[in-house]
């Protein structure tokens, strides 16, 4: 018998395989970050306004959804599980995130999302876990500790002298030699608004941007070794097909391993601590009231260029009205994930 092939097909599980291909089905075209983000042209144009002297939210419009069908369907997928059955949990479980994804898609642009977001990935203020401090703590540790750094060590951030065409033919040759079974194709994007971004078989980066040393290192083992790698190694299940994508509500377990797998690779520097600590805290700001602008100016004191600081400010606000009192609160999940991660290896 081949040691490779799969377990034989129970009634059982091929009952839970039937409704995981379901879910799979209802929920295909669905991708949360693509559809909250921003097209790279409102960066520009901000940015441009603002040089000109202009203070002017960016114009971002969201499409209106509906989304009752897929609901409908999920709600009956898991009527027919077993909530006591590891699977019948699993996708139970999963379809409920998924489900939250739809509402949160038909409340983009209104104060609502906040609402949904934070089902889906806590918000500012959520205790971390093995009864550690809250995650505003954390992050005001993590700031405090990098602040200490740079004035009592005069620490600089590596410099962004990588185009991003010459990244782009280091990290191919890189990817091609450790993944001989599949293919991940690193691509140029002038429309991405981030500097990098990762799926099974592809990493894109910013046709304009410039990256550093630690940049290189982080889209090695956070990118392609985590996201890109777990997500292959999910098409490989042979009977559950949602392995192959990853579900919302596990969003903080796989930013945590990817943060946790810079931390122990040495591809991670304080600066960056600093960087995800400070979306906490903007998060924190944008639901206490304060606008995009002021969430902008936030980074800015902070010690962000322009750009950076209107990529960290639109992180907070995606999806979300930009007036102030709503977020897009996902950057909480990399303190929770990376700690959780890393009180699992403690256990």
């Amino acid at each position: 018998m081949d040691a490779n092939a799969a377990p034989p097909l129970t009634p059982e599980l091929a009952h839970y395989a039937a409704l995981d291909a379901r879910m799979v089905a209802a929920v295909k075209g669905t991708d949360l970050l693509a559809t909250v983000s921003w097209p790279a042209r409102v960066q520009t144009d901000f940015l441009a306004a603002r040089a000109r002297g202009a203070r002017q939210y960016p114009k971002v419009d969201y499409p209106k959804q509906q989304h009752a069908g897929i609901r409908a369907e999920l709600d009956a997928i898991v009527a027919e599980t077993d909530a006591t059955h590891p699977l019948g949990d699993y996708i139970a479980r999963t379809c409920e995130s998924w489900r939250i994804v739809t509402q949160l898609f038909e409340a983009m642009g209104t104060p609502a999302i906040t609402e949904h977001s934070i089902r889906l990935f806590g918000k500012p203020g959520d205790r971390l876990p093995g009864d550690g401090p809250t995650n505003i703590e954390a992050a005001r540790h993590f700031i405090s500790i990098a602040d200490e750094i740079d004035r009592e060590l005069s620490t600089e951030e590596l410099p962004e002298n990588i185009p991003a065409e010459a990244l782009q033919v280091e990290l191919q040759a890189r990817l091609d030699v450790f993944f001989t079974r599949h293919r991940i194709s690193v691509l140029l994007d002038p429309n991405l608004i981030a500097k990098a971004a990762a799926g099974p078989t592809r990493i894109r980066l910013r046709t304009t941007a410039a990256f550093s040393e630690y940049d290189r290192q982080q889209l090695l083992e956070h990118e392609a070794f985590v996201h890109s790698l777990t997500a292959l190694n999910g098409r490989e299940q042979p009977y559950l097909k949602s392995f192959a994508r990853s579900s919302p509500r596990v969003t903080a377990t796989q930013e945590g391993l990817a943060t946790f797998a810079e931390q122990i690779t040495g591809a991670i520097d304080i600066t960056r601590m600093k960087r995800i600590s400070l979306r906490i805290l903007a998060i924190e700001k944008a639901m206490d009231g304060a606008d995009l602008l002021d969430v902008f100016e936030f980074f800015k004191e902070s010690g962000q260029s322009d750009t950076e600081s209107f990529t960290s400010a639109q992180r907070v606000f995606r999806g979300a009205p930009l007036g102030g009192g709503s977020a897009f609160t996902k950057d909480t999940v990399y303190l929770h994930g990376l700690l959780s991660v890393h009180t699992f290896f403690r256990w």
